[in-house]
């Protein structure tokens, strides 16, 4: 009797250049989400040759998560035929929040999860550094709290509210 692997939920990170926080979540979702999830960042106005953030790659691979292969893409990318079918999209920053987005196949459940921009302002690298140490913490606190919920709180039907209410935590 063969038993086939449970499709993964698709989840897709937004934020205005896709450089930061989307970058750390995709990568700690993949990290941490075993075969139930499957992570996508992307920014809704990535700058040209747009990169992941330096500083954002170097607290990931302190933390041993993996950082091959990310990079810094726009959310038009998911939004055409032939795209992975997203189950979540959530948006972590404030600016993302407030943009219209795509019209996504298949009508996925959205949440905002909003955080502070790490790589804002003037301070010094390593004041820097340990805001994104932070905010990849954070963003660690409630990714736990997703992949850790019951199968039926993931189903799509409840999905919406569920996403929405961890924004809370």
């Amino acid at each position: 009797m063969s038993t086939s692997a449970p499709t993964p939920l698709n989840v897709l990170f937004l934020c205005t250049h896709n450089s930061a926080r989307s970058i750390l979540a995709e990568a700690l979702l993949n990290a941490l989400g075993g075969d139930r999830f499957k992570a996508y960042s992307a920014g809704s106005s990535p700058r040209d040759h747009q990169q992941p953030n330096p500083l954002g790659l170097q607290v990931l691979q302190k933390a041993g998560v993996p950082t091959e292969g990310l990079r810094s893409k726009s959310w038009d990318e998911f939004a055409v035929p032939g795209a992975p079918h997203m189950d979540l999209i959530i948006t972590v920053c404030d600016n993302a929040a407030g943009e219209v987005c795509p019209v996504w196949p298949g009508h996925p459940a959205t949440a905002h999860w909003g955080y502070a921009d790490p790589s804002e302002g003037d301070a010094s690298d390593e004041h820097k550094l340990e805001a994104f140490r932070q905010t990849l913490l954070q963003i660690k606190r409630r990714l736990e709290l997703l992949i850790n919920l019951p199968a039926d709180k993931l189903a799509h039907a409840m999905l919406q509210g569920t996403a929405r209410d961890l924004a809370q935590s």
